[in-house]
C-alpha cells in the first residue's frame, strides 16, 4: 500500500516534469495495436450485419480492457517476485504513463504559439493533432475554441479519471481505464463503419467516466477563484449546460471551463466532412481569444493538483484502515 501511495505521487510528478517523450514505449500504443488486431479478427469471424457487428463490438469491449488488466497485473506480480524495488519502479512508470497533463498542455500550447504569431495554417495543423473534428475550414476563433474545448474535456479523460482509477486500484485499474478510453477514441464513432461495432466501447467509456467527469467539473469550479477566474459563473453555467452534449460526460468539464472563462464554447462542428449540429455551452460574455488556451491549462493543472491531494488523502485513509 505504501509503495502504491508513493508510486502514484512520483508518477504524477514525473508527468508534470517530462510529459510523454516520443522515445519512451507507451502502453497506450500497445493497447492501440491490440485494438486494431482484435478488430480485424472479430470482423473476419462475425457477419457484417447489425447484430453481428454489435456482438463483435461487445467482445472487443470485454477483451481489450481485461487483457490489458491481466497483462499489467501479471507483470507487476512477476516483478514483485523478483525484487520489490523493480516492482515499485514499474508501478511508478505505469502511473506516470497513464497521466497526460503535461502532454495536453504542450500540444495545446503549440496551437497558442501559432495563433500568437498569426500563423493560422500552423495553428490548424497543431489543433488537428488533438481534436477529432475537421479543422481546415476553421477560423482563428474556431481553432482557439477547439483547443480550449479539448483541454477542458481531456482534463477529465487525460488526467482526473486516470488519477481516480489509479487511486482506487493502482496501475492495473489505471491501465484498465486507459484501455477503455483508447478503445472509445478508436472505434467509438457514430459513422457507417463504427455505428454498431463501436457502440459497446462508447457505452463502457460513458460508464467509467460518469463519476470522474463530474468530479473534474467540480474541481475546476473549486480552483477557478484561486486562479483568478470566475468560480461563481463557472457554477452557474455548469448547472445549466452540463448536459448540452450528445455524450453524458463531455459537457461537464466544458461547461465549468466556459463559465470560469466567461466565454461560449461548443456549437456546430464538422466531422469527416459532415456538419454536426451541437448546442453551445456558456455565454458569449466576450470573444474567445488565444489567451483562453493558457487559462484552460491553468484550470487543468489546478484541478489535477487538487485531485492528487484527494487521492493522497484516500490512499492514506486506506493505509490506516488496511495497513
Amino acid at each position: 500500500m505504501i509503495g502504491s501511495f508513493a508510486a502514484l505521487l512520483l508518477g504524477f510528478l514525473l508527468d508534470l516534469c517530462f510529459g510523454d517523450p516520443q522515445w519512451l514505449p507507451h502502453p497506450v500504443r500497445l493497447i492501440g495495436w491490440l485494438i486494431q488486431k482484435l478488430e480485424t479478427l472479430l470482423r473476419a469471424h462475425f457477419p457484417k450485419t447489425k447484430r453481428g457487428e454489435q456482438t463483435a463490438g461487445v467482445l472487443l469491449a470485454v477483451l481489450v480492457p481485461l487483457l490489458s488488466l491481466f497483462a499489467v497485473g501479471a507483470l507487476l506480480f512477476l516483478f514483485r517476485k523478483i525484487n520489490v524495488w523493480l516492482y515499485f519502479a514499474l508501478e511508478t512508470l505505469l502511473c506516470y504513463q497513464m497521466l497526460a497533463a503535461k502532454s495536453l498542455r504542450t500540444e495545446s500550447m503549440k496551437v497558442y504559439d501559432h495563433l500568437r504569431k498569426d500563423d493560422l495554417e500552423g495553428a490548424k495543423k497543431a489543433v488537428s493533432m488533438i481534436v477529432g473534428r475537421d479543422t481546415q475550414a476553421l477560423s482563428k476563433t474556431g481553432v482557439t475554441k477547439a483547443a480550449v474545448e479539448t483541454v477542458a474535456e481531456n482534463t477529465s479523460d487525460g488526467e482526473i479519471a486516470p488519477l481516480f482509477f489509479l487511486a482506487l486500484g493502482g496501475a492495473p485499474l489505471g491501465v484498465f481505464y486507459k484501455a477503455v478510453n483508447t478503445m472509445d477514441s478508436m472505434v467509438g464513432y457514430k459513422n457507417e463503419r463504427y455505428l454498431h461495432f463501436g457502440r459497446a466501447a462508447a457505452k463502457l467509456d460513458d460508464i467509467l467516466n460518469f463519476i470522474p467527469s463530474r468530479l473534474s467539473a467540480w474541481l475546476m469550479i473549486l480552483v477557478a477563484r484561486p486562479l483568478g477566474l470566475d468560480a461563481k459563473n463557472a457554477l452557474r453555467v455548469y448547472r445549466r449546460d452540463r448536459f448540452c452534449h450528445a455524450s453524458p460526460n463531455s459537457a461537464q468539464t466544458e461547461a465549468a471551463c466556459a463559465g470560469a472563462l466567461g466565454v461560449q464554447l461548443a456549437g456546430d462542428a464538422s466531422y469527416f466532412g459532415k456538419l454536426v449540429a451541437k448546442p453551445t455551452i456558456g455565454d458569449k460574455m466576450r470573444p474567445v481569444v488565444p489567451e483562453d488556451i493558457r487559462r484552460a491549462n491553468r484550470l487543468l493543472y489546478g484541478a489535477s493538483i487538487l485531485m492528487l491531494l484527494l487521492c493522497m488523502i484516500f490512499r492514506f485513509c486506506m493505509l490506516l484502515c488496511w495497513g
